[in-house]
């Protein structure tokens, strides 16, 4: 069940980090195609992109952390710093 919900984390973080993209490209192109500034939702949607880092390192953090005690679990002879 934990791998799943990890798998779930990262796949959120992975959409989120690209939707940011997306509208950080629509932010910049936007004045030049059309000669006016970007909506609002274009700003608010830019926002995705930290959002989806954070996830995306909270994974990392907790992902790192399984295995350091499923190793500790494994060999109980090695420390785990």
């Amino acid at each position: 069940m934990r791998k799943a919900e990890g798998s779930l984390l990262l796949r959120v973080a992975l959409g989120l980090f690209a939707i940011g993209l997306v509208a950080l490209f629509a932010l910049f192109l936007t004045p030049p195609i059309t000669g006016e500034t970007a909506p609002l939702f274009v700003y608010l949607l830019t926002m995705c992109a930290p959002l989806g880092f954070l996830c995306g390192l909270i994974f990392a953090l907790r992902s790192g952390r399984r295995q350091r005690a499923d190793a500790a679990r494994t060999d109980p002879g090695t420390p785990a710093n």
